[in-house]
């Protein structure tokens, strides 16, 4: 299992959810501050099989296109020891 922490622009955050839950993929927003000027900025976190890391970022990346030079997300992806529901 992988967990995949997408570091987007807040006016871009819906965008991006509403691709990955239409996708089927469960994700968490958390409201963040950030940058130079502290723009107001979105942390994500998904949890996802190995297998789907690929896919996942497909979604993003179709979802949103680059604008020019500028990026619009930043992704990391950490592999996942442990994971349980209580």
């Amino acid at each position: 299992m992988k967990m995949i922490i997408v570091i987007v622009k807040d006016h871009d955050a819906d965008i991006l959810t509403q691709a990955l839950t239409a996708e089927n993929y469960r994700v968490t927003r958390v409201s963040s501050t950030g940058g130079f000027l502290r723009s107001g900025v979105v942390t994500m976190l998904m949890g996802v099989n190995d297998t789907q890391v690929d896919a996942a970022i497909q979604v993003m990346r179709a979802a949103l296109p680059p604008k020019g030079a500028e990026k619009r997300a930043t992704l990391f992806v950490v592999p996942v020891q442990h994971y349980e529901q209580v």
